[in-house]
């Protein structure tokens, strides 16, 4: 079949009601990759059902026990593609300085004629996907639209759990909308009378992002981030170059709707890095009486100045695509019941009476299990039965806490802000900064401690700042100065931004033991932070921030002593300043880029904490 045979196949198969310039991009893409179908996807629930079909047919997906899980289903990858891969994922834009020294930075031009070179014919023996779809509410002014193709269908039927798939989106793309075109192959064309595989992929694997013309080009991965384009490569790596021009912010941070005795409501925005308790938080289970916290999202949010100027935020993903291990009843009882069913459960083991499984789901281990990779298992076996990064794909709306106002397609507005990292040492509980350019610098810095040799050494500082650190698509340092001047325009505006605060969860006593429960009661530390925002909530100055003052966090019943409570409470002012020296030669690598603000404020911490020394001691 010619290159104009595979454009027509691209063209006869489009709604009539396709943007031409969509249609003519995947005529493009047709002739490049020279598919055997071109498929338009409608987002319908019979079409789900028939790539799911096709998924069990192909032996790529189990179909569960309908009882115990309705309509759910159990995938297997290859054991080569099984995460994210940030080594192959690169940030081509036009000057290498823009990507900054936290990106892979690779020539554009050079890249597109490597992706075209893989691209060529890589579909062949293959259907290509067309998937439309809306990050955000369709029709929201905070939303934004791209369109996917794909020859995966396992990667389509994962799109339409985690966004506004299908035809309502692509009605949404008229001849003066902007929207993020996304390529992706797994790279395994197929030639005639070929067998495929159940999980095909290669192993030459590019994540490739083009922040000049919001291009991404996915090849050899079928994998989570690695493929399901909307998710980390558009809402976040592509979406943080839209909001830097357009004044918004994309944010690697959980949103919570919270109620509090009164009936008073708040939204909360928190960036936590990996490992941090992340999801759990996005689904507390309050321990305090008369608290209710609802989920409006688990990962990522979109944040922008209302009419009022005001920040609002909006969830822009329609599913969670969370990590199984860890995940039980005991740690998270609401996602436990989110995946009731409708779910697609990805590298987690199966039970002999064909429901899942994986560490930490319940606290008695199955006697015998099949494995991630088809192998049978027993605890005896020496091996995790599910890959530590195995995964499940839900809709958010079945969540059992999830927010009525989850969907608002104005966004909710953000009364606050809180920065998370896991740390053994140093850190308090909770610090409120003291004003929105604090708060930067604590996002800035933000870092976690290495828990283990194969990640560095241990106790060495990891910074992630905000959490963003595999997401920033541009200059880290830009970036930080793009949130300074969020800040302003809102202050321009007439209002004030969220309040921004630090936690740690992660404190450790002389014993090693962590100091602080966590879980459902980390709402003790929450309303302490919401406290403070309605002037309820009382607070002592140190030098790294504003503390609870003596009895504000309620203790009863959270199992913490007095001592306890000191440690976690307690600034070691030398310990400080070593870290501020570490914290000093992070922003170094930053070069002159680094906003004046940032540095301002840590050299007021130093000051601060060599007075603490002069006027008590070791310890503030």
């Amino acid at each position: 079949m010619t290159a104009t045979a595979h454009s027509t196949l691209a063209t006869a198969s489009a709604p009539l009601h396709a943007d031409r310039r969509v249609v003519a991009w995947v005529e493009e893409i047709a002739a490049l990759t020279r598919p055997d179908r071109v498929v338009w996807c409608d987002g319908s629930q019979a079409e789900l059902q028939g790539l799911m079909n096709r998924l069990v047919a192909d032996g790529t997906a189990i179909r569960l026990d309908s009882r115990k899980r309705p309509d759910s289903y159990l995938v297997r990858s290859d054991p080569s593609d099984v995460a994210r891969v940030e080594s192959r994922t690169f940030i081509c834009s036009d000057r290498e300085e823009d990507a900054g020294p936290t990106n892979n930075w690779a020539e554009p031009r050079e890249m597109r004629e490597t992706l075209t070179a893989l691209m060529d014919g890589v579909m062949r023996g293959r259907t290509m996907y067309v998937v439309p779809f809306s990050m955000g509410p369709v029709g929201s002014p905070l939303a934004r639209l791209g369109v996917q193709v794909t020859d995966s269908p396992y990667v389509v039927a994962s799109m339409r759990t985690m966004t506004r798939m299908g035809d309502a989106a692509l009605k949404q793309i008229g001849p003066g909308t902007h929207w993020v075109p996304a390529v992706h192959s797994v790279g395994a064309p197929l030639s005639l009378g070929q067998k495929d595989v159940p999980w095909p992929c290669n192993e030459t694997k590019y994540i490739c992002h083009f922040p000049e013309t919001r291009e991404i080009w996915s090849f050899g991965s079928a994998y989570g981030g690695n493929a399901i384009l909307a998710k980390k490569a558009f809402a976040l790596r592509i979406a943080s170059v839209i909001a830097r021009d357009e004044g918004w912010l994309a944010e690697h941070m959980l949103l919570l709707k919270v109620t509090d005795p009164q009936g008073r409501v708040f939204h909360v925005g928190a960036a936590f890095p990996s490992a941090c308790g992340k999801t759990n938080f996005a689904m507390l289970a309050p321990t305090l009486p008369d608290w209710k916290v609802e989920t409006i999202g688990d990962d990522i949010a979109w944040i922008a100045p209302g009419p009022d100027g005001r920040l609002r935020a909006i969830n822009p993903e329609a599913g969670f695509f969370g990590v199984a291990p860890g995940t039980g009843e005991s740690t998270n009882l609401t996602a436990v019941k989110t995946l009731w069913g409708n779910t697609v459960f990805t590298n987690v083991a199966l039970t002999d009476d064909r429901d899942v499984w994986w560490e930490g789901l319940t606290d008695e281990v199955p006697e015998h299990l099949t494995d991630w990779t088809g192998e049978d298992w027993t605890p005896a076996s020496g091996r995790p039965a599910a890959h530590p990064n195995a995964r499940f794909t839900v809709a958010a709306a079945q969540c059992p806490t999830i927010s009525d106002d989850w969907e608002d397609p104005e966004g909710v507005v953000l009364d606050a802000i809180i920065f998370g990292g896991r740390r053994a040492t140093n850190v308090p509980l909770v610090t409120e900064a003291r004003d929105w350019e604090h708060g930067v610098f604590m996002g800035a810095t933000i870092s976690s401690e290495q828990t283990a040799a194969a990640e560095g050494t241990v106790g060495q500082l990891r910074r992630d700042p905000f959490a963003m650190l595999p997401f920033c698509g541009y200059h880290m340092a830009d970036y930080w100065q793009h949130w300074l001047d969020v800040g302003a325009a809102v202050r321009k505006a007439g209002q004030r931004p969220p309040a921004v605060f630090q936690v740690n969860w992660f404190r450790k006593g002389a014993d090693g033991k962590f100091l602080w429960p966590g879980f459902g009661d980390n709402i003790r530390v929450l309303a302490w932070i919401l406290g403070r925002l309605s002037g309820e909530a009382d607070g002592v100055t140190s030098p790294v921030g504003t503390l609870p003052a003596p009895g504000a966090i309620d203790l009863d019943g959270a199992g913490v002593s007095e001592s306890q409570y000191a440690e976690l409470m307690r600034v070691d002012a030398r310990s400080h300043l070593t870290e501020s020296e570490d914290a000093a030669r992070y922003l170094e690598t930053f070069g002159e880029k680094v906003p004046h603000e940032i540095h301002r404020e840590l050299n007021t911490l130093r000051e601060r904490l060599r007075g603490s020394l002069a006027n008590g001691g070791d310890a503030a």
